[in-house]
């Protein structure tokens, strides 16, 4: 899917370039985990970015863009609902990523294999329920949700995002997406942020090279 696809609305491209970035985010934690070469800063930067996005990810679904639907297509009530409910179930597996401890010194084999098996399980999650969600939401975004709303959506979400770990929903961005629909996300940022992004985006290339083991 890319942006020179006539057909599809800018609400499926964004959401789908959120969701991929979910994807491989979650899958990158639970390799880089116990991955050894991997310090402890960076195993805990990608986790607290990872329970900061996707908790505010769903939070905006449930409370402001499943109500849009809802309002312009009553029938899609039950179907969001159910949707909602596996939310829950991921912020249970998020809690319990959250609490790996990964203050102390040295990131010992223990913790490393906590901090796995805490990721596994929301990465699974997460993977689980976008493969459920997405036949669900996209046709509903094409249909029921109008540009207007969308970029009313969208800023919304960006006023909003946490500010955990930015640069590396960029770097993120930049892996899924084509050079144009990258743009197309990033173009809502305010004005002040767009001189940070080349930055940012060198530093999310560091990072994302010693999160995969990668030397210099």
């Amino acid at each position: 899917m890319n942006i020179e696809s006539p057909n599809e609305p800018v609400a499926v491209i964004e959401t789908h370039l959120a969701h991929q970035v979910n994807r491989v985010a979650t899958t990158l934690l639970a390799e880089a985990a116990v991955r050894p070469s991997v310090p402890l800063g960076a195993l805990t930067q990608l986790r607290d970015f990872l329970v900061a996005n996707l908790r505010h990810h769903h939070e905006t679904e449930d409370n402001d863009l499943w109500p849009r639907i809802v309002a312009a297509a009553p029938a899609m009530d039950h179907g969001l609902g159910e949707l909602s409910g596996e939310h829950e179930r991921l912020d249970a597996a998020l809690d319990l990523l959250a609490a790996v401890n990964l203050s102390g010194g040295e990131v010992q084999d223990g913790v490393r294999a906590a901090l796995r098996d805490a990721a596994v399980a929301v990465r699974d999650t997460v993977h689980d329920h976008l493969d459920r969600e997405e036949p669900i939401l996209f046709p509903a975004l094409r249909e029921h949700i109008s540009p207007a709303e969308w970029q009313d959506f969208a800023q919304r979400v960006i006023a909003t995002t946490p500010p955990v770990g930015g640069h590396l929903m960029i770097g993120f961005l930049d892996e899924v997406g084509t050079p144009a629909e990258v743009e197309l996300v990033l173009a809502g940022l305010p004005e002040p942020v767009r001189p940070l992004l080349a930055p940012m985006r060198l530093q999310a290339t560091d990072d994302l090279r010693t999160l995969r083991g990668i030397g210099s």
